[in-house]
């Protein structure tokens, strides 16, 4: 069998042999890198087979590299990807799977309230002669951001006055008046004593363990608490009760905490805050209740606070007292204090800022 002749790359120019170099130096491309020093090696002189040596390559494919490289210049190194097997799946099937998933099962004349793949998968092919497997339906789901949630509730709000109500709170967020300060209030608990479920780092199978309990004897105990969005702390008392005297009481604290300057205390519509005796006791000192519309608590800016001070202290606990349990959470709250900041920006471009936006939604 005649053997093959050499092939070689074309005469270079300098600039091409040091761009071939920089290549060999610098391209994180495996398949880019190897075709260079093909190249790069058959301007030295070595023959093809010796190139397909030094690169671990058929001396065929070194060649191939080669004449390419002697038609098309540099473009022959990048690699041609031919993309992968097409996708069996094309849009309209995926937008007809997605849409018929976010769809009630009840709207399509099925008994029952929610989909399963294989539920789904039975729909498609019967109904829209789509044949499709169930991982197929997943990862078409999964690509196009539609996931597997638990549906939640959202209590609505009646409130007649919403509208207007939601915008006075809203305005005394964005501007804070000149001649005082805004602070939220509200009551935490009931705290009672009962081992309660949380999170945590664990060994693979082997979490803590909490105690189970039926009996409470311990009795509750009621946090209220103050939020100053001019600094961002808390300030907070425990008592046993929550009667419209311990929240005089609390407001009372508060005035002699902030004696200067009008309060704008935003709270909700329990009704021990809006008894007569507190109505008339904050017209006399400077104080001015805002209620938040009913059903609406979400507007005090204290709640999402209490989010975190029950994830942090009560959560994945077993208190075996209101002292143990109260020192918790007042050392939370000190720990919080040291590095608070002032509140600002409270749900910016939130739908519920819109001039179109609705409270009667579920």
């Amino acid at each position: 069998m005649a053997r093959q002749p050499e092939v070689f790359v074309r005469q270079l120019e300098p600039e091409e042999a040091q761009r071939l170099v920089k290549i060999t130096r610098t391209t994180k491309d495996r398949v880019r890198l190897r075709r260079a020093g093909v190249v790069l090696a058959s301007a030295q002189g070595r023959s093809a087979a010796d190139a397909a040596e030094m690169f671990a390559m058929k001396p065929q494919y070194a060649r191939e590299v080669i004449h390419a490289f002697n038609e098309q210049g540099f473009a022959a190194l990048d690699p041609k990807w031919s993309g992968g097997r097409p996708a069996r799946f094309g849009p309209p099937v995926r937008e007809t799977v997605c849409r018929i998933a976010k769809t009630p099962p009840q709207q399509l004349a099925r008994p029952f309230t929610t989909w399963s793949l294989s539920k789904l998968v039975e729909y498609l092919a019967e109904h829209k002669s789509i044949r499709i497997s169930t991982e197929s339906v997943r990862q078409i789901l999964r690509a196009a951001g539609v996931r597997w949630q638990a549906t939640k509730t959202w209590k609505a709000s009646k409130d007649p006055d919403f509208t207007q109500k939601m915008a006075r709170v809203l305005d005394l967020y964005d501007h804070p008046p000149a001649d005082g300060r805004v602070i939220c209030v509200d009551e935490f608990g009931p705290l009672n004593l009962q081992p309660r479920p949380g999170r945590g780092w664990f060994p693979i199978g082997r979490p803590a363990r909490l105690r189970a309990t039926f009996n409470r004897t311990g009795g509750i105990r009621h946090m209220f608490a103050a939020l100053d969005l001019a600094t961002g702390q808390m300030f907070y008392r425990f008592r046993d009760r929550k009667r419209f005297t311990e929240f005089l009481g609390f407001l009372k604290q508060l005035r002699a905490r902030f004696p200067a300057g009008r309060l704008y205390v935003v709270c909700d519509n329990f009704s021990p805050h809006k008894k007569t005796e507190v109505a008339t006791w904050c017209a006399d000192n400077q104080i001015e209740l805002v209620f938040t519309p009913s059903n609406a608590s979400w507007l005090n800016w204290i709640e999402c606070e209490f989010t975190a001070l029950r994830y942090f202290t009560l959560d994945g606990s077993d208190y075996p007292s209101h002292t143990a349990q109260e020192n918790a959470i007042a050392g939370y709250i000190r720990w919080k204090n040291k590095r608070a900041q002032a509140k600002t920006r409270f749900a910016i471009d939130s739908k519920i800022r819109r001039p179109d936006y609705l409270p009667n939604v579920a």
